[in-house]
């Protein structure tokens, strides 16, 4: 995203004046999906794509809001219990009031900002928002001095509190915390966390967004993990010597001791996420010895779980795993929650193009359209960009 395509815009909307201008990315998960609420490990990375965001002090106690993609604008007092009604100015809102918390004395800005964040594709455009939100009132109203991690934690509380979507942390991890060329491990349960480079050589990663999402009957995501929940208090009861909080401290011993007290469905849950735990471990391990051709073995083991054992994909995300295995892609998953989105593959520069192509043609020939490609590139966490 260019500078001057925000700048113009904030010009255009406001005073004339100039501002900062703050960056902040969307995000990818090579693995590790369905384990944060099981405190177990994620695998996320920043990306190209993200939120740019111009904003200037304009000494009122009012924020003036303007979206550029949406062409709104709103306005609200920082003090104000309620907050504006529109979802998209409400992440700004509460990073405000997060920021407040945090004892900052914000006071009232000029704000414009695009995103190309896909929408859609499970790249986390929300969180890209909120990060950029709070690197801007860290650098004009705190003087830098909040950490990251508080940066990262006001924007899941405004998540949970002024939008209601009751998140984890890693999307907001990936954004404040990524680096170029790197990808990261995120110990859901103690928070530490690790760098792992990530420059393939001959390989490149790419999304193929199916354009489809299944709303589906009940509470999908909530029936999985009260599944899960359900397996670790049959494993507390069964060793209550041992702190058993999530299934991170399972282990495959655990779980066949409860195989016929537990259901087959809570069973096949369980397997999933202990399955995956050993999984991101053995990225971790493949990356470091630079062996990709395991990295992909990993993924499509990661996506064969998701589909049988989660029970979270679809027709169509099972077709694309399918064209990619036919293709020869090294690595092929579900990116995200699952029920329709992306699937990220990794493949190998000189397959790529008939790859995408194939992809294309047959997906649209089945399902009439085609998939959205993205080339991923792993980026820069939130920054100020001038």
């Amino acid at each position: 995203m260019e500078v001057e395509f925000v700048r113009n815009r904030f010009i255009k909307h406001f005073d004339g004046q100039t501002g900062n201008v703050y960056f902040s990315p969307g995000r990818i998960n090579l693995i590790g999906e369905h384990t944060d609420y099981n405190g177990g490990f994620v695998f996320p990375g920043a990306v190209s794509q993200g939120v740019m965001a111009e904003v200037r002090p304009n000494g009122t106690n009012k924020v003036m809001a303007y979206s550029i993609d949406l062409k709104d604008r709103v306005e609200f007092d920082v003090d104000d219990p309620q907050g504006p009604k529109a979802t998209w100015a409400r992440f700004i809102y509460g990073m405000v009031k997060e920021f407040q918390l945090l004892g900052v004395d914000v006071k009232g800005f000029n704000i414009a900002f695009a995103g190309d964040v896909p929408l859609g594709a499970g790249m986390s455009s929300s969180a890209a928002m909120e990060s950029c939100f709070g690197c801007a009132l860290n650098d004009l109203f705190a003087d830098n001095k909040i950490s990251k991690w508080d940066i990262v934690l006001a924007g899941q509380a405004t998540e949970h509190k002024y939008i209601g979507c009751n998140c984890g942390i890693m999307d907001q991890f990936a954004s404040v915390f990524g680096e170029e060329g790197k990808l990261m491990r995120l110990d859901c349960n103690s928070r530490e966390f690790e760098y792992f480079p990530f420059a393939p050589k001959g390989y490149k990663l790419v999304l193929l967004n199916s354009c489809v999402k299944h709303e589906l009957a009940g509470s999908p995501y909530n029936d999985r993990r009260n599944s899960c929940e359900r397996v670790v208090k049959a494993v507390q009861e069964k060793h209550p010597e041992r702190s058993v909080k999530t299934l991170r401290d399972c282990t495959w011993q655990d779980l066949e001791e409860v195989k016929d007290i537990v259901s087959a469905e809570d069973m096949q849950r369980a397997t999933f996420v202990l399955g995956e735990k050993d999984r991101v471990l053995g990225v971790c391990d493949a990356l470091m010895a630079g062996d990709y051709e395991k990295v992909g073995e990993l993924m499509y083991a990661t996506h064969h779980g998701l589909s049988k054992d989660y029970e979270v994909s679809c027709e169509e995300l099972d077709y694309l795993n399918d064209i990619a295995k036919e293709c020869g892609v090294t690595g092929s998953r579900i990116m995200g929650g699952g029920f329709g989105g992306c699937t990220i593959n990794l493949v190998k520069d000189s397959l790529y193009n008939d790859f995408v192509e194939t992809a294309k043609q047959k997906f649209a020939a089945k399902y009439g359209h085609e998939p959205k490609v993205y080339d991923v590139v792993i980026g820069r966490g939130s920054h100020k960009v001038c």
